[in-house]
């Protein structure tokens, strides 16, 4: 089998929105957006208004997180694929089902009850920083960044203020 084209993955509470489903896709010139989430899998409404702010030209896929572990390795050459979960839990299940993930841009984890901002755009509890330490662990660079234009600043560097 041969190795799937992702292009980058993406941590987004939001999942798609008009920076993901523009301006991110066109900066990396995908052609495949692979929303790896159990919920948007299986919600029709959801996807609809994610389709709506998609560019033309590219395609989408509401899978879930085990769908994607078993399917990836199948995409065709010709795919560009940008991955787009939701927590950085989702991503650790992706990396340690095989799915091969080397870099992950961290979007928007929003602040809730629980968490400590690290970040303008990003939150983190207990098990947000365990999975960012395993992934990091496993090998995998995660970088905080919203938009492509922005400097990005290394997850890791982030969590020391915790």
């Amino acid at each position: 089998m041969a190795t799937p084209n992702i292009l980058m993955t993406r941590i987004d509470n939001r999942l798609v929105h008009g920076q993901v489903g523009v301006t991110w896709t066109s900066a990396l010139g995908a052609n495949l957006l692979l929303i790896a989430n159990d919920v948007a899998a299986t919600d029709l409404v959801q996807q609809s208004l994610m389709d709506m702010v998609i560019a033309d030209g590219v395609q989408t896929r509401y899978f879930t997180l085990q769908k994607t572990i078993d399917i990836i390795a199948k995409a065709a050459s010709h795919q560009k694929i940008f991955i787009i979960c939701k927590t950085p839990q989702d991503v650790l299940c992706l990396v340690k089902g095989g799915v091969p993930i080397t870099f992950v841009n961290i979007g928007n984890m929003h602040f809730t009850t629980g968490k400590k901002q690290i970040h303008k755009t990003v939150s983190v509890d207990d098990a947000d920083i365990a999975a960012f330490n395993e992934l990091i662990q496993l090998g995998v660079t995660c970088e905080v960044r919203r938009v492509p234009d922005e400097t990005g600043e290394m997850i890791c560097d982030l969590l020391k203020r915790c």
